[in-house]
């Protein structure tokens, strides 16, 4: 793996693990039923929680590592020919659309748990009865294990992209291979011969020319 690959890698990790831990933390921290107070018929008294900045921190750092895995590859579809299918390119494609598709239940997990668990004071009315907000459990839980999903997947498209790149060919296509075992150089051709037909000279003549 080059250097490059590497710390692109590192730096995506990292913020997986901060995603993660954070959405646990989250998820540990957020306001329970228990603790939330009915001060009145149509109030609720909720105590301090840390949840709320947990969860977008889990948010922020899944969206940097999304945004850092797709500007380093690009759009894989805008560079898709029809002469770069194969199974680099079908296995890149699977993870980029899953890692997609993770990214935005995890991100909307965790934004509305944070927006959910931050409702001081107010209340619902269901059929005349009112209730107080609460944040279900299991959400930022949820959030938290599709964001480190998400960002595996982003790796392994980042990997495979790459992969695809450094095979031979373009994409791995490989080089069209010599067809027939012709090999190819200059062409040889016969010196070109005289048209004229030789002249014999009788040998009195030759002897004659030379003593006169």
């Amino acid at each position: 793996m080059e250097r490059k690959s590497l710390v692109l890698c590192s730096i995506v990790a990292f913020l997986g693990v901060l995603a993660a831990a954070t959405g646990f933390a989250a998820e540990a921290t957020r306001i329970k039923a228990s603790e939330v107070k009915v001060v009145s018929t149509t109030q609720c008294s909720y105590p301090r929680s840390p949840a709320l900045g947990l969860g977008l921190t889990a948010a922020a750092a899944l969206l940097i590592a999304q945004i850092i895995i797709n500007s380093a590859t690009g759009c894989i579809c805008c560079r898709r020919t029809s002469q770069t299918w194969n199974s680099n390119w079908t296995k890149a494609l699977i993870f980029y659309v899953v890692s997609w598709f993770t990214f935005v239940i995890a991100f909307l997990l965790l934004l509305t748990g944070s927006a959910l668990n931050d409702q001081h004071g107010e209340e619902s009315v269901y059929f005349g009865n009112y209730y107080c907000y609460i944040v279900k459990p299991g959400v930022f839980a949820g959030g938290a294990v599709l964001a480190v999903a998400s960002i595996i997947l982003g790796i392994l498209y980042y990997l495979t992209l790459n992969m695809a790149k450094n095979t031979t060919g373009p994409w791995g296509n490989a080089p069209v291979p010599n067809q027939g075992g012709i090999a190819m150089g200059q062409p040889q051709f016969p010196p070109p011969q005289s048209s004229q037909d030789p002249v014999f000279v009788h040998e009195d003549t030759y002897i004659r020319r030379q003593f006169t």
